[in-house]
């Protein structure tokens, strides 16, 4: 009998490329690479989920109060030690995409921008199924060597006024 979990077969692995701010009110999205290809899967995410992952990228932890994801952090490590985990972008349903996390027996819902935030946090892979990056990965040349320059940029720019009560993923 197979013990694996269904995510566990046909999955790729994601580099965290960074984010990308497309200009005036559209929301931020967020680079995620095929680990060795050439694809993209973006996904576009709130502006305060976009700080809290580039806070991550950027390692400047100069945030005097924990974030949600650190709290989420703090707390797995409370229960579950050193367990390594994972971040999953499971699906995309009527344009919406979906994740999991998973650690020690837990797979637990969550949206895909505070999956990569905690799992930037905790050192864990981020992963999609392949057959999710054949349906919506996005081809390309050549891949952006200045996402973390701009994601700098961008929080260089931003302050709290910018953030706002939405919910985009």
């Amino acid at each position: 009998m197979d013990d694996s979990h269904p995510y566990d077969r046909g999955m790729v692995d994601l580099e965290v490329l960074g984010i990308r701010v497309l200009g005036g009110e559209d929301s931020p999205v967020l680079l995620l690479n095929e680990s060795g290809g050439h694809r993209l899967l973006p996904i576009w995410i709130g502006h305060v989920e976009a700080a809290a992952i580039a806070l991550q990228l950027t390692d400047d932890q100069a945030i005097e109060r924990p974030l949600t994801h650190d709290l989420l952090a703090e707390v797995i490590h409370e229960f579950a030690g050193e367990a390594t985990g994972r971040a999953i972008i499971t699906e995309m349903d009527e344009g919406i995409f979906k994740a999991r996390i998973r650690v020690l027996d837990l797979d637990v819902d969550a949206r895909p921008s505070d999956a990569v935030a905690l799992a930037l946090k905790l050192g864990w892979s981020v992963q999609c199924p392949r057959a999710l990056m054949d349906q919506v990965g996005v081809e390309v040349d050549e891949l952006p060597s200045d996402e973390v320059d701009e994601f700098r940029a961008f929080l260089d720019s931003v302050n709290a006024d910018d953030f706002s009560e939405e919910e985009n993923g």
